[in-house]
C-alpha cells in the first residue's frame, strides 16, 4: 500500500470512529510505524483535514454547517439592520452577490459573523473607497448565509421576512448585449 492509499484509510478510520484513534493501533492496523502515522497525519493536516490530537489519540473534527441563500432587498440605510438579523440569529454571511443583466454574476466575500464585522464593514463603505454591490441592480442582491443548523437558517428567513427584506424570486432570463432576450 502506497503513501495516499494510506491517507485514506486513516481518513476512514477516523471518520467512522465513535472516539479518538490511538497513533499505536493506526500503525498496527496499517502495519507501518508510529512514526509514519505521524507524518501521515501531519500531510492530511497540511491539505486542511481538522484532525486533532488528544491524550487517548487522534479524531477528525465534525464540521456540520448548513447553508441558504437568500435574495433580499432594501435601502442602504437598512444594510445595518440587515447584517444584525442575520447574525443576531447565530447566521454567518458568507457573500454577497448579483445578477447583471451584462456582466452575469458579480460576487464578493464578506465574511461577516459579528457586530464588530458589521461596523467594519460599515466603516469601509463609508469611507467612500467602495459602494454597495447591490446598487448596481436596484437593491436587489443574494447573500450566502451560514449556520450550524436548518432550523436556525428558518429563523434568519422568518426574521429578514418579517423586516420586509426577503425579496421575490424569479426565474432569470439571460439577455444578450443588446438587452434582446436569448432565444433557447
Amino acid at each position: 500500500m502506497n503513501g495516499e492509499e494510506r491517507r485514506k484509510k486513516i481518513l476512514n478510520i477516523l471518520s467512522s470512529a465513535k472516539s479518538p484513534v490511538a497513533g499505536v493501533k493506526l500503525a498496527k492496523d496499517l502495519d507501518v510505524s508510529r512514526q509514519v502515522i505521524v507524518q501521515d497525519i501531519a500531510l492530511l493536516r497540511a491539505n486542511g483535514t481538522a484532525i486533532f490530537s488528544t491524550n487517548r489519540g487522534y479524531l477528525i473534527q465534525e464540521s456540520k454547517e448548513f447553508s441558504r441563500v437568500l435574495k433580499v432587498v432594501h435601502s442602504d440605510d437598512e444594510v445595518e439592520e440587515e447584517l444584525s438579523a442575520i447574525v443576531d440569529a447565530g447566521g454567518h454571511v458568507r457573500d454577497v452577490f448579483v445578477y447583471h443583466k451584462v456582466y452575469g454574476v458579480l460576487r464578493a466575500d464578506m465574511n461577516i459573523k459579528s457586530r464588530r464585522d458589521i461596523k467594519n464593514y460599515l466603516e469601509e463603505i463609508s469611507s467612500g473607497k467602495s459602494s454597495l454591490l447591490k446598487n448596481v441592480t436596484s437593491g436587489y442582491h443574494y447573500h450566502t448565509i451560514l449556520a450550524d443548523s436548518e432550523e436556525i437558517l428558518d429563523a434568519i428567513q422568518d426574521e429578514l421576512q418579517q423586516k420586509g427584506f426577503l425579496a421575490k424570486l424569479q426565474d432569470y432570463e439571460p439577455v444578450d448585449f443588446w438587452g434582446q432576450e436569448e432565444k433557447s
